[in-house]
């Protein structure tokens, strides 16, 4: 939720329907690599991974920016590749994990996707990134699937060549809406001035309205600041102009987060006793924990998340995976959203391996196994997954989108820990929301 604003608008929602085959790389697209010998020298993802030769893969995400970092998603991804080439490899293939910083950068992260198509990467895995319409271009022309980003930006729920295993912010601000709708006073949203942050507030609406609530009211924040004490305080006076009910200040600032909070616990003493409330990737435990636990501005806080809560036993094999591949590395924590996203991503890129058997291991192949009906399971910590082009959600704009499903948690004691038994499907929510 983070990256520099540029100076133009995007309605939400975006559909695009861009002109990728699911089956096989267009002719012009053939064409055009076969002519570039020095660019692509080869056309990607048609050779390599057959028989015995090594599968390779990229994970990229921003680290050491001033804004929202995901260093244990490539850190888990080479631990991930290093667990299961000690089991063998998948179908006795060695995995080659490539990784990439895209430095919350347009031109970053489009160099990591040039790279992906260069070192002939079939496909790219558990990713985040805000600005998918810089890498999703390279991708698809590339015909290089995009197997579980984090779900940031509205292009991972339009492009064919993207594969989401979660709502994104999508289904986790519409859940929380809902949420929020049964409990709240007026409902401040503070986000990022950014085009990414553009795209949140008619998310949280359309839960908030599904639930016969007034819309939030909208408060835009630098996403680099050091201090939000003018947000705190503007987020705290819109909160609290109404007696009638408690209002409920959402921040979603991804890491600057905390940051925010620090201002607001500062600012709260001076207003009327508000809730807080947010989603999972603004908030971890670890945040929790660095705040100062049951004494800190996040106890009692609502939080939407898109799988079970970090100490539920479905995340063990997980944990194994770090314990045994990654221990004393302080990068991955087992329970950000962005480790546990890379974790279900691997999973989902294994099964599809696993379906190809002892047949070729290319973008085309993997791609085609996922356009073909293919279902995959994650243990329990999503329901079954299969893509299809046109879901449920393709009439809101979201046509890639098959996992609408969240789970609601609540700082209590210090600790995040499930609100809510099970998942809460916000399909329906979505499908009916105003997002023109």
């Amino acid at each position: 939720m983070t990256g520099r604003r540029r100076i133009r608008s995007i309605p939400l929602p975006r559909l695009l329907h861009r002109p990728v085959r699911a089956g096989a790389l267009s002719a012009g697209v053939l064409v055009a690599c076969a002519s570039l010998a020095a660019g692509c020298g080869v056309v990607p993802g048609t050779t390599g991974g057959s028989g015995n030769d090594p599968i390779t893969v990229m994970t990229w995400a921003p680290q050491d920016t001033r804004a929202t970092n995901k260093p244990g998603m490539p850190a888990f991804a080479e631990a991930y590749a290093r667990w299961v080439n000690s089991q063998g490899g998948i179908n006795g293939r060695r995995l080659n994990v490539l990784t990439c910083n895209d430095k919350n950068d347009t031109v970053t992260v489009a160099r990591c996707a040039r790279r992906a198509v260069q070192e002939n990467a079939v496909a790219v895995v558990g990713s985040y990134s805000q600005h998918a319409d810089s890498f999703l271009p390279t991708l698809e022309g590339a015909g290089i699937p995009y197997i579980g980003g984090y779900g940031i930006t509205t292009d991972e729920f339009t492009s064919p060549l993207s594969y989401p295993v979660n709502g994104g912010q999508p289904a986790l601000l519409a859940g929380l809406g809902r949420t929020l709708a049964d409990s709240c006073g007026p409902v401040t949203l503070i986000r990022p001035d950014t085009i990414a942050g553009d795209q949140l507030p008619p998310l949280l609406d359309s839960g908030l309205e599904a639930g016969g609530h007034a819309p939030s009211g909208d408060q835009r924040a630098p996403e680099d600041a050091t201090s939000y004490n003018s947000q705190a305080q503007q987020a705290l006076e819109h909160a609290t102009a109404d007696t009638a009910g408690r209002g409920c200040v959402v921040p979603a600032l991804g890491d600057r987060t905390n940051t925010f909070m620090d201002s607001f616990r500062r600012a709260r003493a001076d207003y009327p006793e508000v809730h807080t409330a947010t989603v999972l990737g603004s908030v971890d435990q670890t945040t929790i924990d660095a705040s100062g636990g049951a004494s800190g501005p996040y106890e009692g806080s609502f939080v939407t998340g898109w799988y079970p809560a970090a100490g539920d036993a479905r995340w063990d094999p997980m944990k194994k995976v770090i314990k045994e591949e990654a221990f004393g590395d302080n990068r991955i924590d087992s329970a950000d959203a962005g480790v546990q996203t890379t974790w279900i991503a691997y999973t989902v890129f294994k099964q599809v391996v696993e379906s190809l058997g002892d047949g070729e291991v290319s973008a085309d192949t993997v791609r085609g196994a996922l356009n073909s009906g293919l279902k995959v399971t994650t243990g329990g910590l999503t329901p079954a997954l299969r893509w299809n082009f046109q879901d449920e959600l393709a009439a809101v704009g979201f046509p890639r989108l098959v996992n609408a499903n969240v789970t609601l948690q609540v700082v209590e004691n210090g600790r995040l820990v499930a609100a809510r038994e099970g998942f809460t499907d916000v399909t329906k929510t979505l499908r009916e929301a105003d997002l023109g």
